[in-house]
């Protein structure tokens, strides 16, 4: 059976927890370097470990681990830090945490293997802002 959730809009940054500003940042970071189907994922109500995952994917392991350059980069300049990185080497399935960020890069091909949406199928999914994609965009969540 496919569940389709429904997104929740974001309220202004100004307006939203650390935890969720954060994510944005980290989704923000992800769309510049063109990643594909970028979710949030809430999980503080579900999970004990995390408050939001992150999930996109890349074409190619390179494109993966340039999302990855970019979401990290993104964390440190605003004084985040990373708890672990895992899967940067192989460009596949790269795993940044944060702690209360989550964020998964994966390569197209896994990203449907795994298949976390369906396994975190009862976490709401936030519906990033439309800004985020820019003016070129030609799809948003």
């Amino acid at each position: 059976m496919n569940v389709e959730k429904q997104s929740t809009t974001i309220m202004p940054e100004t307006e939203t927890s650390p935890s969720l500003q954060k994510a944005l940042r980290c989704a923000k970071a992800a769309i510049d370097k063109n990643a594909q189907n970028v979710k949030i994922l809430e999980l503080s109500e579900l999970s004990g470990f995390t408050d939001y995952f992150i999930i996109c994917n890349g074409t190619s392991d390179r494109q993966v681990q340039a999302i990855s350059d970019s979401v990290v980069f993104a964390m440190e300049s605003n004084h985040h830090e990373i708890l672990a990185t895992e899967g940067y080497s192989e460009g596949r399935w790269v795993l940044i945490d944060s702690g209360d960020v989550i964020v998964h890069v994966f390569l197209d091909a896994l990203r449907e293997y795994y298949d976390l949406e369906t396994l975190w199928a009862d976490a709401p999914r936030l519906k990033i802002p439309s800004e985020y994609y820019g003016p070129a965009a030609t799809r948003v969540n």
